[in-house]
Parts: C-alpha cells; structure tokens; sequence
C-alpha cells in the first residue's frame, strides 16, 4: 500500500496528473505500477487503476489478472471499478476513501449516482439506434468457432 501512496506523491510532484497511485500484485510481487496520467496525457481514462491495469496484462500477456491483487492510493471511482471487475482482480486495497476524495475536488458521486439512474434520466443524451447491420455483427461473433471468451 505504502507504494501506491509514494507513486502517488511522487507522479503528483513531477506534474503527471491527479494524486493517485496504484500497483497490482501477483504472488506477492508487484508486477505493475500506475499513477494518474489524465492531465500529462490528455487522457480522461489514465487513472491509476487503469495504467496499472494495462501494465499489468501487458506484463503477464493476459487481460485476465485474475490471482492479482490492486493496492491503490484511493477508492477507485466508477470507470477504475469497473475495469477492476473487468480485468478480473481478486481484491481491491485502498487508502483515502471517495469522501477524502470528494473533500478536495475528486467527486464522483455524480458518475455514481447517474449509473444508477434508468437510461432515460441520465443527464447525458442517449439513445437506442436499431440497426440490423450491428445485429448481423453480433450475431457473426455467436457463431464465430475460434473466439476467445472474456
């Protein structure tokens, strides 16, 4: 935990974006760093989480991670979750909650609140286009034998 927390400090410093740092584990080695890349990438997906994510399966040349464990410097908000389940991470390990987060500007209960909300009562536009030609590629991966599943 304790390197998350300096990976977090440290990016901070340099000018590499938010105060946010994570590392994932396998085996109890650490096999991927990642600190917040949003502002020095002009990338609104480079959480820490999500850099380590991709450290991660790029170390092991899988996008499953299951067996690894995230320690990161903050509660992941929603997208950085979501990415944890996604990458199949047996647990998750963090510093500051979302309310400390919240306390100095980082406030994602709005993203928590609105993905909860039905589809209609979102504040963002959204809306379902028919399209059999999407269907058609759907249905194209249904049958395809040599997939790979995840």
């Amino acid at each position: 935990m304790l390197r998350a927390v300096q990976l977090s400090r440290t990016k901070m410093d340099e000018g590499c974006g938010g105060p946010f740092g994570a590392i994932i584990v396998k085996d109890g080695k650490v096999i991927a760093e990642g600190w917040n890349k949003v502002t020095s990438c002009n990338d609104p997906t480079a959480h820490a989480e999500v850099s380590a994510i991709r450290a991660a399966c790029e170390a092991l040349n899988s996008f499953n991670l299951a067996g690894c464990e995230i320690y990161t410097s903050c509660e992941p908000c929603p997208m950085c979750l979501a990415a944890i389940y996604w990458a199949r991470l047996d647990r998750i390990y963090y510093a500051n909650s979302r309310q400390d987060a919240a306390a100095i500007g980082f406030d994602d209960q709005f993203l928590y609140d609105e993905v909860a909300k039905p589809i209609p009562d979102r504040s963002l536009p959204c809306e379902h286009v028919e399209l059999g030609e999407a269907r058609d590629v759907f249905a194209a991966w249904d049958a395809k034998e040599d997939k790979i599943a995840y």
